[in-house]
């Protein structure tokens, strides 16, 4: 039986321009991956990580915005 699990443990995580350092709005991303964009809570970086596929990615940003 094949994995379909990423591999994460070499990730360049970037932190979300709206992150602060007073513990708001903590979201990291892994950008470049192909198909899909891991996302996690830069206060949990053991924690679960949430995959969006790469189409899905931008909808979910923009219904953010709104």
């Amino acid at each position: 039986m094949a994995s379909h699990e990423i591999d994460l443990s070499a990730a360049q995580w970037r932190k979300s321009s709206y992150s602060n350092g007073t513990g708001g709005e903590c979201v990291e991303v892994v950008p470049g991956l192909p198909g899909v964009i891991p996302v996690r809570d830069s206060k949990s970086q053991d924690g679960p990580v949430l995959l969006f596929h790469t189409p899905s990615w931008t909808p979910f940003l923009n219904s953010l915005k709104h």
